[in-house]
Order: structure tokens, then C-alpha cells, then sequence
């Protein structure tokens, strides 16, 4: 008999496309393991929405593994600790990962390889990180670049097959019971709007796909207007490993429509964070341009006014509608439109001048999709501090994208004291003297903030 073969789970909660599965399920019996690691990731510890993700997750990826007469072992803990402990459990010094970018599952990599024989595997991600450089063989910092050359890299492999069985350990290893890892909220159960809106599990991703496959066409068309929700919604089935961007670019290749081209585009974008978060791995907590360490930010810790505004934005109650659609939306389903994204972000960064991590920690805490390089990408693009990024003097106009985008029925689907409003009134109730009682005026005024902002950006200059 071989040796059992671990497999060590994270993101990437699949059967199918699956390297480091399919490699150990051809050399010997397989030990598949998820080891719940709060510590590791320090503050970067998973949010509530993604815990409520991953229990649903491995909730099926369970099933998929007991129709084959498998199992997946349950541990909480140091996960090189606990994955040194199963293999001396096992008779074994052989563990199968796929890689992973997040700077604390590359220290994590790191220590395992010193005390076991861990292989590694490509299959997450179009390509591995930092394999499209620059003629000189450096990494690309800039995105319109590497998205070039890695399209003149195309294709991507080929995706590998779900294992056709699967043998087992002679004896199964003890396993936490996921229910006691408590991963689903209960005082309060606030999850019922993101068990409404989405499915779970590797056979929820690919009928997604299928669905997708007939709408991809329309998404030049429809990927800016909130009301046409006219998004893929794979994201979180991408975070948490229930589908591969290699499975999506197969399945849809034969499209030659701009909506094909637009959403190829985002799948590069996906790599291109990896790429940035392995060259400057702190890019989640720490500005990439350091002169904007000396901006001064309105902090919510020492200002009562900050405070309540980053609450207002929290809880979608900022006077402008198109936000507050957002933050509704983000809190009742774990996800926001890409557009709303944009708005509520520099809302946030500009208007209420408040720092981005602020955001990027609520962010964090409520998307079932948080990904640690796709998120502190976007907010550093969004603030004008990362490595390729929008300059903070373009300060988004919220209640002129709403009205541009048509956002009036995403607006009365999420703001519903605003629902009886017709456009263009339901853009600016307040402007327009329509302003329900119940709904909040303006927490500031557009031009004040864009002004305070300025003021803010030119002191940092020196100017």
C-alpha cells in the first residue's frame, strides 16, 4: 500500500480542476484536510459572511467526497502544527497543496516544506504568480501591461479532471464536527438575505457558469448599471475554490463579443492582484506610496463626527441614495454591484475622507467574496495609494454616477423608503424637496466634501 497522500484544503473547495487532489488521488490512499487557522492571518482572519460561505462550502464539498466513500478531516488550529500532527497520525510525511498568495499562507508554506514533504500545485489562478514578467524578467507592477502579456500567453492549461475514485486511509484520523466550529451566526442569525440570494457549493458555481454563458455577451452593455444586474456573481464560487478561472475561460472561449473581452479582462485583473500582493505583501494594511502616510485622515478611533459618519456609511444611511443601495446590499447579501463598489469606496475615502483600510476592514468583514489581493487592490486603486491606482484628485460624484448608471431601480430595491420616488428624483431626494420622512438628509454636501478632501490632499503636498 502507498503512502496516504494529504491534501491540504483552503481555498479551493472543489472536486474538479483540483491539482493537488488529482495528483495525490494517483499515487496512493487520500487524507483530505481543512485546518480552520484563525491566528495565522492575524486581522485577516475570515469575516463573518466568508465563515458563513465556508460552512456551506465544505458542507458540500463533504457530500461530494462521502459519495465516494471519503471523507474530509476537520481541524482549528496552527495548521502546520495540526498538519505535522495528522501526518504523524497517518504514517506519513507526504502532504499535496495548491498554492496560495496570501502572505500568511506563503509563511505557512514555507515552515510546512522544512518539516514534511509538501508539493505544491498551480490551481487557482489563469497562470501561477510571477509567471508573465517584463522583458528584463521582472514582475509587472502596472495592470494594462500585464494584461497584455499575459493574453499573449493565452491559453491557459487545461483543466484536470475530478478524480475518477478515491481510496482511503486504513483508518480515519479523528476530525472536528463543523457545527461546533461556529462558523454561522446565531445571536443575532444574520444571514438570512445571503442564504436567500446565493448558492453554495461547487455544483452551484458551474449551473452559475452555465447560466452565465448565455448572459456573458451583455456585460460591456450591462456591467455598469446596478439595475440591469448584469455581474457574473461567480466571485465568491471564485474566492473559495468551488471554480477555477481555467474552468470559466474554457467553458467560454468560443464568445467574440466585447462582453467576452470586458469579462476576460476581469479574470486577468484577478491574477494581476496575486502578482501584486506577492511583491508587496503588507499591500493590505500599508500605502504603497508612502507620501500618503502623511495624509490626514478624520480618525473614527479620536473623532466623535467621524465615528458617526464611517456608522452612517456602514449602515447605508449617508443622504445619498446610491451609497446607501450599496451598503444595503452589501450587508443583506455579502456582495455589491462592481460599480457601487467603485462609488461607495471613494464615498468613503474622499467625501468623509476617512482612511481606506477603514472601509477595506467592513469590507473584509461582509463580503462572502473577500480576497485578500482582489480587495486591497481595489481600495489602494480607489485611494489613489497603491502601485497602480486613480489619482485621488478624481473624486467620484455620486449622485451624477447614479443617475448616469440608471441606478433607480437598484436604488428602490435597497433603500425601499425611496422606492415611491421616480427618476429623476430618487437620485437627490433632497434636492429635489422629496425627501422622505425617515430617510437621512446629506451627512455633507458634495461640493464641501470634495473641498475638504482637496484641502486635505494639497496640505499633504506641501502645497
Amino acid at each position: 500500500m502507498s503512502d496516504v497522500q494529504i491534501v491540504w484544503l483552503r481555498r479551493d473547495l472543489r472536486m474538479a480542476d483540483n491539482p493537488a487532489l488529482h495528483e495525490a488521488s494517483k499515487r496512493g490512499p487520500v487524507c483530505a484536510v481543512y485546518v480552520l487557522d484563525d491566528a495565522a492571518a492575524g486581522h485577516h482572519a475570515m469575516g463573518g459572511a466568508s465563515r458563513w460561505w465556508l460552512h456551506r462550502s465544505l458542507e458540500s464539498l463533504s457530500k461530494s467526497f462521502g459519495r465516494r466513500n471519503a471523507r474530509i478531516v476537520l481541524r482549528r488550529g496552527d495548521a502546520v502544527e495540526e498538519l505535522c500532527k495528522l501526518a504523524g497520525e497517518l504514517g506519513t510525511r507526504t502532504v499535496h497543496a495548491n498554492r496560495h498568495y496570501e502572505p500568511w499562507w506563503r509563511k505557512a508554506q514555507g515552515a510546512l516544506t522544512e518539516k514534511l514533504d509538501l508539493t505544491l500545485h498551480d490551481g487557482n489562478y489563469l497562470f501561477p504568480a510571477g509567471h508573465v514578467t517584463t522583458g528584463s524578467g521582472e514582475p509587472y507592477k502596472i495592470y494594462t501591461p500585464f494584461y497584455k502579456a499575459m493574453r499573449a500567453q493565452f491559453p491557459p492549461r487545461d483543466a484536470v479532471p475530478e478524480p475518477e475514485t478515491l481510496s482511503s486511509p486504513d483508518d480515519w484520523p479523528e476530525s472536528d464536527d463543523l457545527a461546533d466550529w461556529d462558523l454561522l451566526p446565531t445571536k443575532p442569525d444574520w444571514s438570512g438575505g445571503i442564504a436567500a440570494f446565493w448558492d453554495v457549493g461547487e455544483e452551484a458555481a458551474h449551473h452559475r457558469l452555465a447560466e452565465w454563458d448565455a448572459d456573458v455577451g451583455d456585460y460591456e452593455a450591462k456591467r455598469n448599471l446596478p439595475s440591469a444586474d448584469g455581474s457574473s456573481r461567480l466571485s465568491p464560487h471564485l474566492h473559495h475554490g468551488e471554480i477555477t478561472p481555467v474552468q470559466i475561460w474554457h467553458a467560454l472561449k468560443h464568445h467574440r463579443s466585447e462582453g467576452w473581452q470586458s469579462y476576460e479582462s476581469e479574470l486577468v485583473w484577478r491574477d494581476y492582484a496575486q502578482n501584486v500582493i506577492c511583491q508587496f505583501p503588507g499591500y493590505g494594511s500599508r500605502n504603497y506610496r508612502e507620501d500618503y502616510d502623511a495624509l490626514q485622515w478624520r480618525d473614527p478611533s479620536g473623532d466623535e463626527n467621524a465615528a458617526r459618519d464611517l456608522e452612517a456609511w456602514q449602515k447605508g444611511m449617508t443622504g445619498y441614495p446610491i451609497v446607501d443601495a450599496g451598503m444595503r446590499q452589501l450587508y443583506e447579501t455579502g456582495w455589491m454591484h462592481n460599480r457601487v463598489r467603485m462609488i461607495t469606496a471613494s464615498f468613503l475615502i474622499k467625501h468623509l475622507l476617512i482612511d481606506w483600510r477603514e472601509g477595506e476592514k467592513w469590507f473584509w468583514d461582509c463580503l462572502v467574496d473577500a480576497d485578500y489581493g482582489s480587495n486591497s487592490v481595489n481600495w489602494q486603486w480607489n485611494s489613489g495609494t497603491g502601485v497602480d491606482s486613480n489619482m485621488f484628485v478624481r473624486i467620484m460624484a455620486p449622485l451624477t454616477q447614479s443617475e448616469k448608471f440608471d441606478a433607480a431601480g437598484y436604488i428602490r430595491r435597497y433603500v425601499p423608503e425611496l422606492s415611491g420616488l421616480d427618476a429623476p428624483h430618487i437620485h437627490d431626494p433632497e434636492a429635489h424637496g422629496c425627501r422622505p420622512k425617515g430617510y437621512p438628509r446629506k451627512i455633507i454636501a458634495h461640493k464641501a466634501g470634495r473641498e475638504r478632501a482637496m484641502s486635505a490632499y494639497k496640505a499633504m503636498k506641501g502645497e
